[in-house]
C-alpha cells in the first residue's frame, strides 16, 4: 500500500516508462500476431493496455482524457504506441492534480464489484500492466521481433554486453 501520492506516481511512472519501451518496439506487422485463435492478437493486447488506465483509474473517480476500451485499436504501431504514450502521461497529470495523500485510503466500488482504496487500484493496476505486459513480449518473440529489458538486459542485450567485453 502506498503511504504517499508521490511514491504512488513514482511507481506508476518507472512501470509506464518500461511499458512503453515495450510498445515501441512493436512493428505494424507485428500487430496482427494472435494469443491463440479466438483469443486477442498482440495488437489488440496493446491497445488494452492503453485502454486500461481510462478503465480502471476513471472507475475509481479518476477524471482523464485517454483512450477508453470500445476505442477502435490503431491501424499502426506508432498509433499504438502514441495512445499508451497519451494515457500514461494524463493519467500521471490527472493523479496529481485529482488525488491527494489523504485519498490514498478512501474507499472506492469499482465497476460496482470491486472495493478498493485508491492506493490499491493503482497498486492492482500497475500489476495489470506488468501480467500483460508480460503477456506482449512473449507475443513479441513469437513475431520475431527484439524485446527489450524489462528488470534486466533481454537476451539480445546481454549478448550484446557480453560482445562488447
Amino acid at each position: 500500500m502506498y503511504t504517499s501520492l508521490n511514491e504512488a506516481v513514482q511507481d506508476l511512472q518507472f512501470e509506464s516508462a518500461t511499458t512503453q519501451k515495450v510498445l515501441d518496439a512493436l512493428t505494424d506487422a507485428s500487430l496482427a500476431q494472435p494469443i491463440v485463435e479466438g483469443h486477442r492478437t498482440l495488437g489488440e493486447l496493446a491497445w488494452h493496455l492503453a485502454t486500461a488506465y481510462h478503465s480502471f483509474l476513471a472507475a475509481a473517480g479518476l477524471q482523464l482524457d485517454a483512450p477508453k476500451h470500445n476505442d477502435p485499436v490503431p491501424a499502426t504501431a506508432k498509433g499504438v504506441a502514441d495512445g499508451y504514450r497519451t494515457a500514461s502521461e494524463a493519467a500521471a497529470a490527472a493523479i496529481q492534480a485529482q488525488w491527494t495523500d489523504a485519498s490514498l485510503p478512501e474507499r472506492r466500488l469499482l465497476w460496482g464489484m470491486m472495493d478498493w482504496s485508491v492506493s490499491d487500484t493503482i497498486n492492482i493496476f500497475i500489476r495489470h500492466q506488468a501480467h500483460h505486459r508480460g503477456q506482449l513480449t512473449v507475443l513479441m518473440r513469437q513475431a520475431g521481433l527484439v524485446v527489450p529489458g524489462v528488470y534486466g538486459p533481454s537476451k539480445e542485450e546481454m549478448e550484446a554486453m557480453s560482445a562488447s567485453h
